[in-house]
Parts: structure tokens; C-alpha cells; sequence
């Protein structure tokens, strides 16, 4: 085996590199600075905060309930005939003007009735004439026929006449005293008579007018059943009219959310005359009747509150609120707001009088009935806190906050009471008292 000789030339091509790594790292090494201690300082979390302020607050109850007529008219036919004529427009879903004649029966025969009644009404005005006529002339022979019997009594007690001519005098007057009691009979009778007859007259007449009927009110026409020419009984159902001037909503309405619009709530009467006739005005309800229209797009109408309705719903724990809205049909806007009509399913907001100085944070801001808070000196403050009652997304405050202070609206994981935190405005646009 052989060794090959050793080459001077590559060890001096490898030393240079290697001696100018070992300078290069002697320098860095001489200029490199010893590890030095630094100080711990205590830490601060950045949160987002609200400065509570006093507000008048409007608390609000929503309810849901379906629209209904304000009032509904069955036409019950009253007298019995042949129907002659309708009115045009007497169809299911029309509407009729209130006056315009809806249908006519055939009225002959109560026209015969009224005449037949009014000629016996006036038969009995001459009858009465009559016999107040005769009166007076019986009355007369009354008193003839009693002076006769007395002069002829006298004459017999000087036996003058007979006992049997006094005695046929007393039988003349006798006979026209009775005549003239009949005749006061007679006359007694005729006023209840005439009463009688004047009621028949009345009733007659009544046949006649409801043999043609009107609208009583706007109307839109439902359930029709009746066409021209056909015979109708009395008491037969014809058709039901909607009244179109006023709807009404039955809104079913929490016990929870009607209370909460009674806090700070002015005194109301104890009299219960008073209250139920005054309701609207005591409550203060201002209701709003919304429609959802699908993508977002809602119609309302302003509404009046009228009552309560007569029970609560035992499982549900609602009450009916009962709600109208005027004149729904003249509130039509094209392609926003549509006829308020029967049937639709609907909300119903009602807000109640504004409740002042009312402490109203998000309800988000409350956690485990505790509020985080921050002092004069920017630390961590826990608060207790009692609601009075949420809405929504807020929560009113009964106590535990008060106005000015800055409620911290960030979760702080952990929340060590103390902590100390650098405060910043929120700026969420629907926080109570914020901008």
C-alpha cells in the first residue's frame, strides 16, 4: 500500500479562512453586551366602557293577535217575500257605501197591511166622534126624562095623575140613564182601542220599511246567499257585512311586559266606573300595529287602545289587549303599506308612559347580578345590582348604579376586583345614553 505525499499548497488554501473566522468571532464576542435585569410592572386591560346617565325611558309590551271588523252586521231578513231588485254591487267582497239600498223585497202586501190598518184607525176616530155625538143627546133626554118623573111624582103625592103614570116616567128615565152609561163605556174604551190600532198601524208600517233595507255603515259583503227573485222567509240569514270605517286587534299580551308599564306610573282611580270609563286616558298606551311584508320590510299603523279583554290565557299567562285602527282602507300606500284587513296575523307594540330618570344599561353588561364598574383611580369596582325588569336588549336598573358612573361593557376572564384598566368610550350607537 502505498501513501500519496503530502501537498503543501492545500493546507495553505484551508488556514486563511479558518484563522479570519476565529478574528471574527473574537470580535463579536468582545462587543457583546452582558444580560441585563429588567423590572416588572403591574398590567392594564383596555376596555370599553358607558357612562351611565338618568334617562326618560318608554317601556313597551308586544302582543300578537289577528285583525277582525270593528263591527259586523248579519242581514237577517225581517219580513218574508220575493226579492225584486239588489243592488249591483251586492257581491262577496264589494263594498257598499253605508245608505245605498242593499236589496227589496216585494212590498204589496205590506202596503195593503198599512192601508187595511190605517182605515180601521180612522173608523174608529169617526166612531169616537160618533158617540161623543150621541152622548150629548142621551144626556139631554136624561135630564128631560128626570124632570118629567120627578114632576109626576109631585102630582101623584096631590093625586093629581095615577102611580102608574110617575112609574112609566121613572122606567123613560131609568132607560136613558142607562143609555148614557153605555155610551160612557164606549167612549171609555176607544182610547185603548185607537192605542191598540195605532200600534197595528205602526207595525204595519215597520213591515213595509223592512222590506227594503240600506247599509247601516260602510260595509264589505261576506257570505252572501240570496239572488234576485228568490223567496225569503223571515228570520233567514242572507249575508254578513264587515264594517270598513274601524278594525280591531286582540293582541295576546304577557303579564310580565303589561306590569312593566306600570312602574313610576301615575296614580289611577279606585273606582271602578271611573276606570273603566276613562281607560284609555289612565293607561297612556300608545299602540303601534306592525306587518311583516317579508325582506325586511314592515308596514304600521298608528292604534288607539280600547280595553282589556275579559280573561287570561291560564297557560300562556297572556291577556287580550284590544287595539282599533280607524279608517285602514284610506292608509294605503302603494307597494309599502297594503288594506288592513280580516284575518292578517299581526304584531302589536305598545308603549307606555315614559318612565323619567330610569338607570338603562345593556343587558349583556350584567353578569351573575353583578355590574363591573370603574373607580376614581381606574381600578376594577363590582357592583350588586337589582333590575327592575329587561327589555329587549337593555335592562333597567333598580339599584346598584347610579348616574355618572362608568359601567365597563368588555368580559374581563378573570375579573379580579382591584384590577387595573385603561377606559375607553364605546361607541355602539343603540346604548342607552350613548351616542
Amino acid at each position: 500500500m502505498t501513501t500519496r505525499p503530502f501537498n503543501k499548497k492545500k493546507i495553505l488554501l484551508i488556514l486563511p479562512p479558518i484563522i479570519l473566522g476565529i478574528v471574527i468571532m473574537g470580535i463579536m464576542k468582545s462587543g457583546k453586551q452582558p444580560p441585563q435585569l429588567s423590572e416588572t410592572g403591574e398590567p392594564i386591560r383596555v376596555v370599553r366602557t358607558l357612562q351611565v346617565q338618568k334617562t326618560d325611558f318608554i317601556p313597551i309590551a308586544r302582543g300578537y293577535g289577528v285583525v277582525q271588523p270593528a263591527q259586523i252586521w248579519k242581514s237577517i231578513a225581517q219580513v218574508s217575500g220575493r226579492i225584486i231588485s239588489m243592488h249591483p254591487r251586492l257581491k262577496d267582497g264589494e263594498i257598499i257605501p253605508k245608505g245605498d239600498v242593499l236589496f227589496q223585497i216585494d212590498p204589496v202586501d205590506y202596503e195593503l197591511n198599512l192601508a187595511q190598518a190605517e182605515t180601521q184607525l180612522a173608523e174608529l176616530d169617526v166612531q169616537l166622534s160618533n158617540t161623543q155625538s150621541s152622548l150629548k143627546i142621551e144626556q139631554r133626554n136624561l135630564a128631560l126624562a128626570t124632570k118629567e118623573q120627578q114632576r109626576l111624582q109631585k102630582l101623584v103625592k096631590k093625586g093629581s095623575v095615577s102611580q102608574s103614570s110617575a112609574d112609566a116616567a121613572e122606567r123613560t128615565m131609568l132607560s136613558s140613564t142607562a143609555q148614557v152609561q153605555n155610551l160612557k163605556n164606549n167612549l171609555s174604551l176607544i182610547p185603548s182601542q185607537r192605542k191598540l190600532q195605532l200600534a197595528k198601524v205602526t207595525q204595519a208600517q215597520r213591515d213595509l220599511d223592512n222590506s227594503r233595507v240600506k247599509a247601516p255603515f260602510n260595509l264589505r259583503i261576506a257570505s252572501l246567499t240570496i239572488e234576485s227573485d228568490q223567496y225569503v222567509t223571515k228570520g233567514q240569514l242572507l249575508f254578513s257585512g264587515d264594517s270598513v270605517d274601524r278594525v280591531e286587534i286582540i293582541a295576546q299580551v304577557s303579564m310580565s311586559s303589561l306590569k312593566n308599564l306600570f312602574f313610576n306610573h301615575p296614580e289611577t282611580p279606585r273606582d271602578i266606573q271611573t276606570f273603566s270609563k276613562n281607560i284609555s286616558t289612565i293607561t297612556g298606551f300608545n299602540p303601534t300595529v306592525n306587518l311583516d311584508m317579508g325582506k325586511g320590510q314592515i308596514a304600521n299603523w298608528k292604534a288607539k287602545f280600547l280595553r282589556f279583554n275579559d280573561n287570561v290565557d291560564s297557560q300562556t299567562r297572556t291577556m287580550g289587549v284590544v287595539v282599533e285602527v280607524d279608517n285602514p282602507l284610506q292608509k294605503i300606500i302603494p307597494g309599502k303599506r297594503p288594506p288592513l284587513s280580516k284575518g292578517m296575523f299581526v304584531e302589536v307594540e305598545i308603549a307606555g308612559y315614559p318612565q323619567s330618570d330610569s338607570i338603562v344599561v345593556p343587558r349583556s353588561s350584567i353578569r351573575n347580578a353583578s355590574a363591573y364598574t370603574v373607580d376614581a383611580e381606574n381600578r376594577l369596582e363590582v357592583r350588586a345590582i337589582q333590575k327592575r325588569y329587561d327589555q329587549g336588549n337593555q335592562s333597567i336598573i333598580k339599584n346598584g348604579l347610579k348616574d355618572g358612573d362608568l359601567l365597563v361593557l368588555t368580559d374581563l376572564i378573570p375579573a379580579v376586583k382591584g384590577m387595573l384598566l385603561k377606559p375607553v368610550k364605546s361607541t355602539e350607537a343603540n346604548l342607552p345614553g350613548g351616542e
